[in-house]
């Protein structure tokens, strides 16, 4: 059995432990969950960036698909991998959200970003992460749709990291990132739950400004990857919504989650 389909089976038996035990249901209302120093206990913890709006950018919030794409991936990662994740007392997935300037970011070798076609950094935030990357730090980026959108993410990263030392480079998918565990042989295009209902199956939120989806990265020295952006896709509605539309969880969920673990054993081992 290849691993495809036993990632496939895998998934389609998970959902309905997932959706048995409540782990990846939304808490309407839940308080945003900033990080503490409690929080760390040298397992894996998902440590999501909230960041400030652009008014130039085109996006949504730093909180969208917050929590449940957060616990879904973390939750999957732990099924998937012998990687051990972490819990609170009660038993729940831990997830943390941190801004840039706060120096428990230092303790999360791996940060998510989404709607980054509508972030903006200062001055301090900019440094912050540079710093971060450079120690060792890994970045995913992830839910930003067509041009406006890329050009706003490619001028903020570009303060932290100024592309004449540090360019933004395509992904080819001979990539270790993409058979890290499980080979991906394509660049998904993973659309939100809303539009690919809205449009009958579509998946190009902008159309043809956003019909190709792109897997970039910015490197270090050693061909290493800081930063992963994911542009044209949104992988993670694929993770939050999983439990909300058995076709959309079919669709999308076996190449989502193959790229998005990939992406963790990627960060967490280089």
């Amino acid at each position: 059995m290849n691993r495809r389909r036993r990632l496939v089976i895998g998934l389609v038996l998970g959902v309905a432990l997932v959706a048995s035990v409540g782990l990846a249901q939304r808490r309407f209302g839940e308080p945003t969950r900033w990080a503490t120093p409690n929080d760390y206990d040298g397992a894996f913890m998902f440590c999501r960036i909230a960041f400030r709006g652009n008014v130039y950018g085109d996006g949504g919030r730093w909180d969208v698909d917050y929590p449940r794409a957060d616990i879904n991936l973390s939750f999957r990662f732990s099924e998937l991998t012998k990687t051990l994740v972490s819990h609170d007392p009660n038993g729940d997935i831990r997830h943390v959200v941190v801004t840039l300037t706060d120096p428990l970011l230092y303790r999360c070798p791996f940060i998510m970003m989404t709607e980054v076609g509508n972030l903006f950094f200062d001055p301090a935030e900019a440094a912050a992460l540079k710093d971060y990357l450079l120690k060792g730090g890994f970045l995913w980026a992830d839910d930003f749709w067509g041009t406006r959108a890329w050009e706003v993410w490619a001028g903020e990263i570009g303060k932290a990291l100024p592309p004449s030392q540090f360019p933004i480079v395509d992904l080819p998918l001979d990539h270790e990132l993409f058979h890290t565990l499980y080979d991906v042989r394509r660049m998904p295009q993973v659309p939100g739950i809303g539009y690919w209902l809205r449009s009958g199956g579509g998946t190009s939120e902008r159309g043809f400004d956003s019909a190709e989806p792109h897997a970039r990265a910015i490197v270090d020295d050693h061909g290493r990857i800081m930063v992963l952006m994911t542009h044209n896709t949104d992988f993670g509605d694929g993770f939050e919504r999983e439990t909300d539309n058995h076709e959309y969880f079919l669709t999308f969920a076996p190449e989502g989650y193959a790229f998005g673990v990939n992406a963790l054993v990627y960060g967490m081992t280089h």
